[in-house]
């Protein structure tokens, strides 16, 4: 089966120091870490610190006309062995006018779908598609770009710094235990963007040491899918 663009929907993003690396995951060079938590490198420097979310990493791309809604490996969502992710195919064809109003050929909106509880469960307080990105290829819209074209349209994750960089210790102090998402169990950290003279330079991210990757996954509990939300 062929991947529609080619490519990932979504790479990893490298981890701060001290957090949890799950398997195959890698961190950042202690310079890029400084510049995210500690000084920046000169005015040109922007940094965005925004809540991580936990869910499963998918997108809705437009190629040759036609909406196309994907995983994280970038092959068709309904394609996928997980109910949750044929469930995203759902969901965005019912919202397709919003997809198709918003994207250009060739673009794709990238995003975390929370129907399903991962790690962290939610009551969720909004439809349980977050976007965070706006990309062509592997490269990112910068932050105000790409929040001029969906804001109003689509839920974003909360933004917690928006100029500065800040320690991994402060980001979770401003986010609380719970976040601004509807979570029920402890937030999950953070994600930082430093963009710098107009384009997107790195990501990096922060978890929380004592996170268990899948933790409410039916195959992890011997129960049914626990689901943040009710889709009919």
């Amino acid at each position: 089966m062929d991947k529609p663009f080619g490519h990932k929907n979504y790479g990893s993003i490298g981890h701060l120091p001290n957090s949890r690396l799950g398997v195959g995951d890698h961190c950042v060079t202690i310079g890029q870490a400084r510049i995210a938590t500690e000084k920046k490198r000169d005015k040109n420097d922007r940094i965005i610190v925004q809540e991580k979310l936990d869910g499963s990493n998918t997108g809705v791309g437009l190629l040759n006309g036609q909406l196309i809604p994907m995983g994280r490996a970038g092959y068709p969502a309904e394609t996928s062995p997980h109910k949750q992710h044929h469930l995203f195919a759902r969901w965005v064809n019912k919202n397709r006018n919003r997809f198709m109003d918003m994207l250009n050929e060739g673009e794709r909106l990238v995003g975390e779908w929370l129907l399903q509880a991962h790690s962290t469960r939610y009551k969720l307080i909004h439809e349980p598609f977050v976007a965070f990105d706006l990309m062509v290829g592997s490269e990112r819209f910068i932050f105000d770009d790409f929040m001029d074209r969906v804001s109003g349209t689509f839920q974003t994750p909360h933004v917690i710094e928006l100029y500065e960089p800040i320690s991994t210790r402060e980001a979770l102090a401003r986010l609380g235990e719970y976040g601004f998402h509807g979570a029920i169990d402890r937030v999950e950290g953070a994600v930082w963007r430093v963009e710098r003279n107009q384009k997107v330079d790195f990501l990096t991210k922060y978890v929380r040491q004592d996170k268990e990757d899948g933790k409410y996954f039916p195959e992890n509990t011997g129960e049914e899918i626990m689901w943040n939300e009710r889709f009919d």
